[in-house]
């Protein structure tokens, strides 16, 4: 997903859009362990998309007044 995307998603949504993100993750380096991972550029792109899940967290925190 892009980061524009992400942005009008509430807070809920995003911690919920990270924890499937995690699953998934988990899943690819489970795949990838047992040698049946068909595409390795996919573990890339979960990795850099729970990456802006969380600094949207952070920001949507700080915006809020929560992260002071």
């Amino acid at each position: 997903m892009k980061a524009h995307e992400l942005r009008t998603l509430g807070t809920a949504e995003l911690e919920k859009r990270l924890h499937e993100l995690l699953k998934e993750q988990f899943n690819l380096r489970m795949q990838q362990r047992t040698g049946q991972l068909s595409r390795p550029s996919q573990v890339k792109a979960v990795r850099r998309d729970i990456s802006r899940v969380k600094t949207l967290m952070t920001e949507k925190h700080k915006a809020a007044g929560i992260g002071q």
